[in-house]
Formats: C-alpha cells, sequence, structure tokens
C-alpha cells in the first residue's frame, strides 16, 4: 500500500473526460465524511516522444535508481537546513519552500511541467540527461558548501572549547594579565599553575620548598574556578624542569604558557576571525539550501512524472495520452483513499485486457492491450502511481 506520509502522483490514459473523472473521484472522497480523505488536484502528464520501445524500458530499469538519488539529495539539503536551524519546525517551514510557497502548495495548485526549462520535444533519455545533470550539479554544490561550513564551524567549536573547562585545560588568555608575570629576565621565568582547590593549603606551604631557587612569596593568586586555584610562582630557569617535575608529583598542573602580548592579541583576531568566518558561511550556507531545496523538489517531481509517462506507455499502450491526479492522503485515511481509487479506476483493469472476463468472475486473463503492456513485470494496482514522500518538519 503507499505511504501515508507521502503525496501521490497518479496517471490514467486520458478518455476524454478528465474533469468528470476527477470531480466523481473526489466527490467520493468527500462522501460519508465530514473531511475529505485526500486533498485531490488535477495532474497534466505531458505528452513527450515515446521512442522505442528498447529505450523505454531500459528507462524504466533505470529510473529507480535515478529517483532514489533524486529522493536523497533532496532529503540532504532538508537536513542541512533542519541542523542550521537547530530543528525549530517554526523557522524550518519558512524555508522548505517551492519557488516560495509551502511544498502543498507548488503541488496542490495546479501543478505543470517546466515546459520553458524542459522543453517536451526532446527525447525521453535526452530529458532524464538534463534532470540527472541538474540534480548532480545541486549535490556537488552542497556537498563542497557543507564541507566548508563544517570545517570553520569545526575551528570555532576548538577555539571556544579552549575558553571553556576548568583552569588546569581551558585558554589562559582572558584570565591572566601582564602583572602577572615579572619582566623580561635572563635567569627567572614566571610559571602558570593550577592548583586542586583540596590543596591550595597544600600548595602554599610547599612550592618554595619543592626545588631549591624558587622565589620566596611569589606565589600570587590569580583566578579560581570551582575545581582549580591558578597561582603564579617564580623560578630560576635552570630548575624549571625539575619544578615542573614536583608539582606533577604533587597533583599541581604547571599550564604551558608564556605570557606574550602579541601572542594573546593573535590569539583573540583569530577567534574572531573564526566566529566572523562561521557566521558567513552558515549564511551562505543557509540560503544556498533553501534555493536549492526548492530547485532539487522540483527537479524530483519531474523525474516522478516522466516515470509516470513511460510506466503509463508500457502499461496502456498507445496513443500515449496521459491525465492524472496528485493526491495527498489524511494519514488516518490511507486505507479507505486507495480503495475509492481502486473501485473507481478498476475499468482500467477491462483496459488493459479488453474483451476477456477477469479471473475473479472465472475466466482466463486474455492479451495484454497495447503493445508494451506484455513487458511489464507487475502491476500493483489498475492505475500508475508513483510517491512524493512528504517533507516531514
Amino acid at each position: 500500500m503507499p505511504s501515508d506520509q507521502s503525496t501521490w502522483l497518479v496517471a490514467v490514459p486520458h478518455d476524454g473526460d478528465a474533469d468528470g473523472l476527477h470531480h466523481d473521484i473526489a466527490a467520493k472522497l468527500q462522501a460519508g465524511s465530514r473531511n475529505p480523505a485526500a486533498a485531490l488536484a488535477p495532474l497534466s502528464v505531458p505528452s513527450f516522444k515515446t521512442g522505442t520501445l528498447d529505450s523505454l524500458i531500459s528507462l524504466s530499469e533505470e529510473l529507480p535508481k535515478t529517483d532514489a538519488f533524486f529522493t536523497a539529495t533532496v532529503a540532504k539539503t532538508v537536513d542541512t537546513l533542519r541542523n542550521l536551524l537547530n530543528n525549530d519546525p517554526a523557522k524550518l517551514r519558512q524555508h522548505v519552500q517551492v519557488n516560495d510557497v509551502p511544498v502543498d502548495d507548488y503541488l496542490l495548485s495546479e501543478w505543470h511541467w517546466n515546459e520553458g526549462r524542459y522543453g517536451v520535444q526532446r527525447p525521453l533519455r535526452d530529458m532524464v540527461d538534463v534532470l540527472s545533470k541538474e540534480m548532480s550539479s545541486i549535490d556537488n554544490v552542497m556537498k563542497a558548501k557543507l564541507n566548508n561550513y563544517n570545517l570553520a564551524k569545526g575551528s570555532l567549536v576548538q577555539m571556544q572549547r579552549k575558553k571553556t573547562g576548568n583552569l588546569s585545560v581551558r585558554s589562559l588568555a582572558d584570565v591572566v594579565k601582564k602583572e602577572h608575570f615579572i619582566a623580561d629576565s635572563e635567569y627567572m621565568q614566571t610559571v602558570v599553575v593550577a592548583v586542586p582547590k583540596n590543596l591550595v593549603k597544600d600548595w602554599t606551604t610547599k612550592y618554595e620548598r619543592l626545588t631549591p631557587m624558587v622565589v620566596p612569596r611569589s606565589s600570587t593568586p590569580i583566578a579560581s574556578d570551582d575545581e582549580y586555584a591558578l597561582f603564579s610562582a617564580v623560578v630560576f630557569k635552570k630548575v624549571l624542569e625539575d619544578f615542573v617535575s614536583k608539582c606533577r608529583e604533587n597533583k599541581y598542573i604547571v599550564r604551558d604558557f608564556i605570557y606574550s602580548d602579541e601572542a594573546l592579541d593573535k590569539q583573540r583576531e583569530e577567534l574572531e576571525l573564526a566566529d566572523s568566518t562561521e557566521k558567513e558561511l552558515w549564511t551562505e550556507l543557509l540560503q544556498l539550501s533553501r534555493t536549492n531545496f526548492s530547485e532539487a523538489f522540483q527537479l524530483l517531481v519531474h523525474i516522478k512524472v516522466l516515470r509516470l509517462f513511460i510506466e503509463s506507455v508500457l502499461r496502456y499502450g498507445l496513443p500515449a495520452s496521459y491525465t492524472g491526479f496528485i493526491i495527498k492522503p489524511e494519514p488516518k485515511a490511507t486505507k479507505r483513499t486507495l480503495q475509492t481509487l481502486q473501485a473507481q479506476l478498476a475499468y482500467l483493469g477491462r483496459r488493459a485486457n479488453p474483451g476477456s472476463k477477469s479471473k475473479k468472475d472465472g475466466g482466463e486473463t486474455g492479451d495484454f492491450a497495447g503493445e508494451y503492456q506484455t513487458l511489464m513485470e507487475q502491476e500493483y494496482f489498475d492505475f500508475v502511481l508513483f510517491e512524493v514522500p512528504w517533507i516531514v518538519l
């Protein structure tokens, strides 16, 4: 059974009274309920060039894979928008649009083939190639732009991560000040040590004796958080390695940090640049995703209509004149909608098998109508149906 999470595209042979058929189906879908079982709109299937039987069969076999690629590209574009908008349904609805209208409006407001871009007089194979080339271009552009954005975002997150965490790991650029450090000295160096809160008293009493040549009373508190207190101390450079080792033994963490105005300024500039780059690429990717969703969704519907036409020719034969419907079933009325279609279009089974009784009536199935019908591997319904997945918000 067709999914209750999709819009159905249905094609039937054009018998001259498409409006009447549309009216009858709409009335049946409305009957017995205050609310219609489905939204219904006419679908005009263009009269494409049929080409040869071999070409139709070849396309029929190839198009499911093409269709899957188109569907996946649309889905990936929606996922990109969803991630950019932090999965906000209201904001997502504003961007998941086709030609600046909601998807349902695009489909159900007298959808028509874009003949200006895809003239119906070109061969079907050429039409498929053009549509596929456009979708591949969209997919490649999206991949490249998304990769650039993810790299920029990753770089920003990495820099921001250095500003978070406790004092044993976070960046000290916005914590220490120049006055915490001695001026350039040939023999002495200021070290910055993160001391666990429960060892602060221990540090105060021990640091001068951890190694020789530690400047007495040089420990100065700089900052603290819930886990660590940050101190500076002055030691002679010749004992620095030994001092670091002794600190490690006592569970004090000597931060690898040398004060430099230039280095701190550079770090701040890099963070600001990373932040502005990420925001700029976010905006570009959002705009591109919105535009490409509109383009990709239109391509998806066009490839579905091509499949409708090709399968209709293979099922019903010539003349290649078909009409159809765009149906959006109510989720709780999907079965009823399908039953209504099957009942209303049951005559198509007789059209495909003219002059014969159905097996249900005890007769044998006759020859299929149309020179192509015998080549169909499987017939699910008396009508041709393809689904356009819903854009779930």
